[in-house]
């Protein structure tokens, strides 16, 4: 499905983080309201490095209050077992009928590994390849199970074919993994794997295993550039690059309603800030940047935060997407009911069955 311009359809997401939530309900709350605008996904993130709530726990709770957005938590690949971080991420995707995500971030601080002890802080680089690792055992923990590796024959006894669940037989720089996983195959076969491309090695993680990868600019130019430049490293690693979705991140805050953005807002492009770039400024001129940004080709969409999680979230839906499903560039509905579908990606193959077949 394309938009009047020719292009795609517009992919939007929204951050569902709120500092001062430490029980479900304002999460289930919010998931609804982005629903009800049809967004592709939110996310909610999650950091050893302050109190609160599991992210990933909190959208299993979201999962059966809601029925068509996809559900995005972060799940740090440091200080954790890789194991047992794909078989959650696998029971998210069961439990949403397949509208899983995983945001996979790292920890860099020393106080952080002393919460575990296990060893000391590392830097950023051997931090992201360990996060590659990590999602690569992922895939093939999730390809363990063939689609139809379940019998549950209640005569014979039989609840699965042995045949056809796989040994992945990993060997990382930091872990080993055996396999095959616990939990059968996710309904997406692999859940969305999203990564904040900011950063350089994060960059190179996302290029190479990311479905969704978040870019951060202050205008659409550079954010053109950084959409090229992981496309092209996509394809240097042997992927496809259109099985790849480049979101602009981006700050919103519309406190104050109607009005023209500020200077350096608007269609000029957000304001550089020390957590990232900014927009301020009203619904309207939010949707112009957002189309003017997708008519160049600059991004693929945008995952937005906003400033105050329940007035700005209600202004982006209510003011910026109703505009842009006005203008026909953002979906009115879901036409699918996973997240996969909402990206426009395909199920991935299972590569344990592939080569099966080959042999």
């Amino acid at each position: 499905m394309t938009a009047p311009n020719g292009r795609g359809l517009l992919h939007l997401a929204a951050a569902l983080d709120q500092e001062a939530a430490h029980d479900a309900a304002p999460y289930v709350e919010s998931a609804r309201l982005a629903e009800r605008g049809a967004l592709d996904f939110v996310t909610l993130g999650d950091t050893f490095a302050r109190p609160g709530p599991d992210a990933l726990a909190v959208l299993s709770r979201v999962a059966p209050a809601t029925t068509r957005i996809g559900l995005v938590p972060t799940v740090t690949t440091t200080h954790t077992e890789p194991f047992h971080v794909q078989a959650a991420v696998a029971t998210l995707d069961w439990v949403s009928r397949g509208r899983a995500g995983w945001h996979l971030d790292v920890s860099t601080t020393e106080g952080e590994a002393r919460l575990f002890g296990r060893r000391r802080a590392a830097p950023a680089e051997a931090l992201w390849q360990e996060a590659g690792e990590v999602a690569d055992v992922a895939a093939r923990l999730w390809d363990s199970w063939e689609d139809d590796a379940e019998i549950r024959d209640r005569k014979t006894g039989r609840f699965i074919d042995r045949d056809k669940l796989h040994h992945v037989d990993f060997q990382g720089t930091a872990f080993s993994v055996k396999g095959p996983s616990i939990v059968p195959r996710p309904p997406q076969g692999h859940p969305v794997r999203v990564v904040d491309a900011t950063g350089e090695h994060a960059r190179r993680v996302a290029a190479r295993h990311a479905d969704v990868a978040i870019v951060r600019a202050v205008n659409a130019a550079r954010a053109g550039a950084l959409r090229t430049e992981l496309r092209e490293a996509a394809a240097r690693s042997g992927r496809d690059p259109d099985t790849l979705r480049v979101l602009a991140g981006l700050t919103v805050d519309l406190g104050d309603g109607e009005h023209a953005a500020d200077p350096g807002h608007g269609g000029g492009g957000p304001r550089q800030t020390a957590q990232g770039p900014l927009y301020r400024g009203g619904p309207v001129d939010l949707a112009e940047l957002i189309a003017a940004w997708h008519e160049a080709g600059a991004v693929d969409g945008f995952h937005l935060t906003p400033l105050a999680p329940r007035r700005d979230l209600e202004r982006l839906v209510n003011g910026t997407v109703a505009l842009l499903q006005h203008r026909g560039l953002f979906r009115t509905f879901y036409p699918g009911s996973t997240l996969r579908e909402h990206l426009g990606l395909t199920r991935p193959v299972n590569q344990y069955a592939v080569a099966g077949k080959a042999s």
